[in-house]
């Protein structure tokens, strides 16, 4: 069964850090792209950050740029977004995806993912 798990999501003050994981099972990771992003309640999914499983290159969002990083461990079946100095407006829920032939230069879309993790919120606030 093809599934993705994400942890790490919780309240946490701005200018603080979280790091999120995906934890993959039921298919090849390794040659995977993944994607992570995020949603606002009435707002469209934003991708945050991906990742290309066939040569790593990797794509962030403006308004995360400097401040998140994206990394995969292959032998763990995981991808991890390290999201840092967080502001109010990183308030969302975070999904990951992950698809076999997703680009992600030089945009990340939503559209060409399709495996889907359940989510987890990020809450920022003081």
């Amino acid at each position: 069964q093809v599934q993705l798990v994400e942890s790490g999501g919780g309240l946490v003050q701005p200018g603080g850090s979280l790091r999120l994981s995906c934890v993959a099972s039921g298919f090849t990771f390794y040659d995977y792209s993944i994607g992570w992003f995020r949603l606002v309640p009435g707002t469209k999914h934003e991708a945050v950050s991906c990742m290309s499983g066939s040569d790593g290159s990797t794509y962030y969002a403006d308004s995360v740029k400097g401040r998140f990083t994206i990394s995969r461990d292959n032998a763990k079946n995981t991808v991890y977004l390290q999201m840092n100095n967080l502001k109010p407006e990183d308030t969302a829920v975070y999904y990951c995806a992950a698809d076999r032939w997703a680009t992600v230069q030089p945009m990340c879309v939503r559209q060409d993912f399709d495996t889907w993790g359940q989510g987890t919120q990020v809450t920022v606030s003081s």
